[in-house]
């Protein structure tokens, strides 16, 4: 292996092997309807951004952040996350329950956008079969504190395992709630806007991945939608199938899409540091919650 700078992570970290699954796409799409539930947090998206016209580039914004930070050197990725906090901090919006107003980088709204993306991430690699056991599952969040540092927060104060995380969402769900604007998000991914050109694959496609994801949500998250669900058991077969047919396209053909971090990675650190699933399954140094050479987690 190179002796580059590995970044934040390395590749001996669970976050290294887990965010370059393709079925990341599906859990993201998940992460927006679950983070749409919280309206002080939703409200701060819709009244700062171009949410309603740029939905697709906001996605895409998003997944090039969590590139640059899994994937990117250690400078890239503090570059990123001083971009992100630099633009937060100028963000304030009108609170729905008085119209005071608020700023959209308090440590609560952060810690939810957060917590959101961590969980359905994991829930969603783990429900359609990539190999992530407990330990494994626990040391993803440990390291994810430092992807939380990058956005504001203070790692001490981010959920480190399952049972943290846990024992968050039942202590956020009461202030959950179904409001003008989660209803607005949730429309939106069931139906985006498309050129006439591309809505037969929006139809056979994206409608198909925008149902994936809500059936992917927590049951309290379908009760405060009130659209249905099918059965959870149905939800796994689904998701294993599309997992097993998303894997099985090569990972050199999937990573050659934009931006192509994990292939600038690869060809800064060596052929031997390919993400891969059986990796998760065997490498110690992963089930210790070490992220290689970069050492401890911070925090």
């Amino acid at each position: 292996m190179s002796t580059d700078d590995p970044g934040l992570f390395g590749p001996h970290s669970v976050t290294w092997q887990l965010h370059s699954d393709p079925m990341m796409w599906i859990a993201g799409v998940r992460a927006l309807y679950l983070q749409a539930l919280h309206p002080r947090a939703v409200r701060g998206v819709l009244q700062n951004s171009d949410f309603r016209r740029d939905a697709w580039g906001r996605l895409l914004r998003t997944a090039d952040f969590v590139g640059t930070v899994t994937y990117g050197t250690t400078e890239a990725a503090e570059r990123a996350g001083a971009r992100v906090r630099r633009i937060h901090r100028r963000l304030t919006a009108a609170d729905p329950a008085g119209g005071a107003r608020y700023r959209v980088d308090e440590p609560e709204l952060l810690l939810w956008v957060h917590c959101a993306e961590v969980d359905s991430y994991l829930h969603v690699l783990r429900r359609s079969g990539c190999p992530v056991d407990d330990a494994a599952a626990d040391a993803y969040l440990a390291e994810q504190r430092e992807s939380a540092r990058l956005v504001g927060l203070d790692p001490a104060a981010v959920p480190g395992d399952r049972a943290a995380l846990a024992a968050y969402f039942a202590r956020v769900r009461p202030e959950l709630a179904l409001t003008p604007e989660a209803r607005e998000v949730a429309a939106f991914l069931r139906r985006p806007p498309a050129p006439a050109v591309l809505r037969p694959a929006r139809a056979l496609l994206w409608q198909r991945v925008a149902r994936l994801a809500y059936g992917a949500l927590p049951a309290y998250a379908h009760d405060l939608y009130g659209l249905p669900a099918p059965p959870p058991a149905a939800v796994t077969r689904r998701l294993c199938a599309t997992g097993r047919l998303l894997r099985a396209v090569p990972s050199k053909v999937r990573w050659q899409l934009p931006p192509r971090h994990i292939l600038r990675a690869v060809e800064r650190l060596g052929p031997d540091t390919r993400p891969a699933p059986y990796k998760l399954r065997r490498s110690p140094a992963i089930l210790s919650g070490q992220r290689g050479t970069q050492g401890e987690l911070r925090g």
